[in-house]
């Protein structure tokens, strides 16, 4: 199935229905499909072999998305807040692009040798340009995603439509939504959360209200002025916006549209989502789960398992406000140990996952599924006894102190409870004697200076002594990147530039 079907049958379903709001751009199903044809003639007379983007998205970013299918073209939506070499770099790894870029960034794409084409000037043409169409191969690459490249070079990771219209019809009802409900979306165009967002939101029948560059004051603004039901966030993004929620006057607005709000893309540490759900009471909070090879989400925290962990008197139930939640329809999912035997509940593991949804392919390495079709996410999980999947952080994150393996989710969970932390990242650092140390990097709460020491003790009080951070040290604040993965990478440069 491709994903320009998933358009007709929107078309289908009620061609006058508001689809896209993005700043003055007000989009019908039938006039998003409209450009998407025309988008897809331009394309297609432009003889390229691949559609890239460059841009904070919009409606840029389903308008690109539908007429690269139709065109018969793979389309990628590239980072446009890495540096100019670094886009560069990206754009000379796809085959014969035709690149539409946003005008604030078209001095960072440069021109030799490369079609390009402002967004502008390609949604003009697409209004008045003879349309296109094809029906491309299910089984042929729609989206190509680059990773983020946190912990390596970025990797393109190739979603073909099945893999990505098995998601959708997988995991969302068509047109179920209500004819007032409304998604705002503000999550990146290159990450899978944006591109699973356009696909979804279209399908279940929802208005997509775009914020391409998020101020949390205008988020909330929003919410209010479109009537949003639901909304997508990364933590960082939550975390400001909890801020603003707090500062409002307790007889304001409290987001009385707001039904659902979920968060993904990284951890969110739990005095955090308790907050949050203190202060929105009304509001369904979903945690989702997924990778870019996964074609998006492979596990959810409901919002009736929030209400139900939240404050449970059973620790067992409790604790299950930590997890991921249990696999969305049609994924399975295992634990393996190091030799790759399967493992049994409360045991930890890497993460394997199986499905249609499921690429597990790159550009120029391949398939990395296994002779039975499962992938390795690279995440060390475990599965409680009722199938509640719990997260420890990534493999490559594992410190090695004195020969023994150590989680820094371990630490930072137990960390980011202590009264005078709000947020924390635990990492390795060289050492000449055990190979590497611990090493907290805490960001306190506001107007507080906390007591390393103490902190050293809240860790050895709740685990083992061998997990007690080895030493302390304090930040404004942690650096991630677009979705509130922190970057460890510069964390530990950081730490080795205090040391010199």
């Amino acid at each position: 199935m491709s994903i320009s079907l998933l358009l007709e049958m929107a078309v289908s379903g009620d061609p006058d229905r508001l689809a896209v709001v993005s700043d003055d751009v007000r989009l019908t199903t039938q006039e998003l499909s409209d450009l998407a044809d025309g988008g897809a003639g331009v394309i297609e007379a432009s003889g390229c072999e691949h559609v890239a983007y460059i841009g904070a998205g919009g409606a840029m970013l389903p308008l690109l998305l539908f007429s690269s299918a139709r065109s018969g073209r793979t389309f990628t939506p590239i980072n446009y807040r890495l540096s100019a070499d670094g886009i560069q770099a990206l754009i000379d790894r796809l085959p014969a692009p035709l690149v539409i870029v946003d005008a604030r960034y078209r001095d960072m794409v440069g021109s030799a040798g490369k079609a390009v084409m402002d967004s502008d000037e390609f949604l003009a043409a697409a209004r008045s340009h003879e349309p296109a169409a094809e029906f491309p191969d299910p089984d042929a690459v729609g989206v190509v995603l680059f990773t983020s490249g946190t912990t390596s070079a970025p990797k393109a990771v190739e979603l073909t439509h099945n893999n990505l219209t098995s998601y959708i019809t997988g995991t969302v009802e068509f047109g179920a939504a209500e004819p007032t409900d409304a998604a705002l979306i503000c999550v990146p165009p290159y990450h899978i959360a944006g591109v699973s967002a356009a696909l979804s939101n279209l399908y279940a029948g929802r208005k997509m209200v775009y914020l391409p560059n998020f101020d949390a004051n205008e988020w909330v603004r929003l919410v209010d002025a479109e009537a949003v039901t639901t909304a997508t966030v990364v933590p960082t993004m939550l975390d400001r916006i909890v801020k603003v929620l707090e500062a409002d006057d307790p007889a304001g607005h409290r987001l009385p549209s707001l039904r659902n709000l979920a968060y993904g893309g990284s951890k969110v540490g739990l005095p955090l989502v308790r907050k949050a759900l203190q202060l929105l009471p009304g509001v369904g909070f979903v945690n989702a789960y997924g990778l870019t090879e996964t074609s998006s989400t492979i596990a959810v925290l409901t919002p009736d398992d929030h209400r139900d962990a939240h404050g449970h008197a059973d620790e067992s139930v409790a604790r299950r406000l930590g997890s991921v939640g249990q696999p969305v329809a049609g994924i399975e999912v295992q634990i393996r140990d190091e030799a790759g035997n399967v493992l049994g509940p409360n045991e930890t593991g890497e993460l394997f996952v199986r499905g249609e949804q499921v690429s597990g392919r790159y550009t120029g390495i391949g398939s990395v599924l296994d002779e039975n079709g499962w992938f390795p996410t690279r995440d060390i999980a475990m599965l409680d006894d009722d199938g509640y999947l719990f997260l420890g952080g990534r493999s490559d994150d594992t410190i090695i102190r004195g020969g023994e393996n150590i989680a820094p989710a371990e630490i930072e969970d137990v960390l980011v409870e202590h009264a005078h932390v709000h947020e924390v990242a635990v990492v390795g650092a060289e050492h000449p004697e055990w190979g590497q140390e611990i090493v907290a990097v805490v960001v306190p709460v506001a107007g507080i200076d906390p007591d390393p020491a103490e902190l050293r003790e809240h860790v050895r009080s709740a685990l083992r002594g061998s997990r007690t951070p080895d030493r302390v040290v304090f930040r404004d604040e942690l650096p991630t990147n677009a979705t509130g993965k922190v970057l460890r990478r510069e964390i530990v440069a950081s730490l080795r530039e205090d040391d010199e």
